[in-house]
């Protein structure tokens, strides 16, 4: 079969024009995440940054790429894209401050069977707004658009975190029994164990538009609320001395991300008494019928962040966090053992 008239890439699904479009609506929010370093941003085919420009003598480079997971599923079933950008990025820096380096720049992949340029619009608007609040720069990205790939409306997104550290100062270092544990609240279920969340939701009969049992907005609502970003806060903390390593409570909950910064033959003894479990998850363990080890090795609980600090420096960090805006909670200590041992009870 011949075609008389020649087919075009946008008679194919791909716009490119429209990808162009997007370039040019996102610039504005690029531009107020730059940062010292930044040489040369979108639009290239390569993104430049000057790590003596940034500061740095003898730098250690730190890098890390994540996702948000099935967390996207609400996203787009709910129509509320504006925050998932956050979510993204937050999950990559938010790893990169556990390892001591400051957060430089990030890059987005964002994929979708047709581009709809008022949506990827405020979906990376979301990404810069994330970039800025932890001193990030959003230097470059790819946005993909698919046709035949992903169905209507459905896209995905990708993360790549890239930081820097002077040599000698990684994280964890110097972590001895007797250092003290500072957990940091969350903001609700952050961007983890969402496949379980989405099944216990279809349980309770409850659509994403129907009011939250736990929260005053919709259910879709309140389980979108972006991931809590602890960069300036866990860096500042670090800088004042004492620190000697974080956590970022992801998907293994307290119990299986704590032990990563613990060297080898000691574990951590957590009091759970300590904090009062967010309304959210107390819905969810009870719609769901979780056991309590359950809920502690899937979600957050309530704790985004742990601190292992040296006793002497503990009130002081403490004293540092709150007047960053963080809730602190003193939810143990470190002691030889392996494993996380818990005592208490969530309430």
């Amino acid at each position: 079969m011949t075609i008389k008239n020649g087919l075009t890439y946008a008679e194919a699904g791909v716009d490119i024009d429209a990808g162009n479009t997007l370039v040019e609506r996102i610039k504005p929010a690029a531009k107020r995440t730059a940062r010292p370093g930044v040489m040369a941003g979108l639009g290239g085919f390569g993104a430049l940054f000057d790590l003596k420009g940034a500061g740095y003598e003898d730098p250690v480079l730190v890098a890390a790429t994540d996702g948000v997971g099935t967390k996207l599923r609400i996203a787009i079933d709910t129509g509320n894209v504006d925050t998932i950008g956050i979510d993204l990025v937050a999950m990559c820096v938010n790893d990169l401050v556990c390892q001591g380096a400051e957060p430089l720049f990030f890059l987005d992949y964002f994929a979708t069977g047709k581009l709809e340029l008022d949506a990827a619009t405020r979906i990376i608007n979301g990404i810069a707004a994330g970039c800025e609040a932890s001193g990030c720069a959003l230097i470059g990205g790819e946005t993909a658009e698919m046709p035949g790939m992903y169905h209507d409306g459905d896209f995905d997104l990708a993360g790549f975190a890239v930081g820097a550290m002077e040599r000698g100062v990684d994280l964890p270092r110097d972590v001895a029994a007797g250092d003290v544990l500072l957990g940091l609240a969350s903001d609700g279920v952050h961007s983890n164990g969402y496949s379980l969340v989405r099944r216990i939701v279809d349980l309770s009969g409850l659509g994403w538009g129907d009011d939250a049992p736990f929260a005053d907005s919709t259910l879709g609502a309140a389980l979108l609320a972006p991931t809590r970003l602890y960069v300036k806060q866990a860096l500042a903390a670090v800088r004042a001395g004492g620190v000697h390593g974080l956590a970022h409570i992801t998907g293994g909950g307290l119990t299986e991300n704590l032990p990563r910064v613990l060297p080898e033959g000691l574990g951590a003894d957590i009091d759970l008494n300590a904090w009062t479990l967010p309304p959210v998850f107390r819905w969810l363990a009870d719609q769901g019928g979780m056991a309590e080890a359950e809920m502690l090795k899937t979600f957050n609980a309530g704790i985004g962040m742990v601190l292992v600090v040296a006793p002497d420096r503990a009130e002081a960090v403490a004293a540092l966090l709150l007047e960053a805006g963080e809730s602190v909670v003193p939810l143990g200590t470190v002691t030889w053992g392996e494993g996380v041992r818990y005592s208490g009870q969530l309430v």
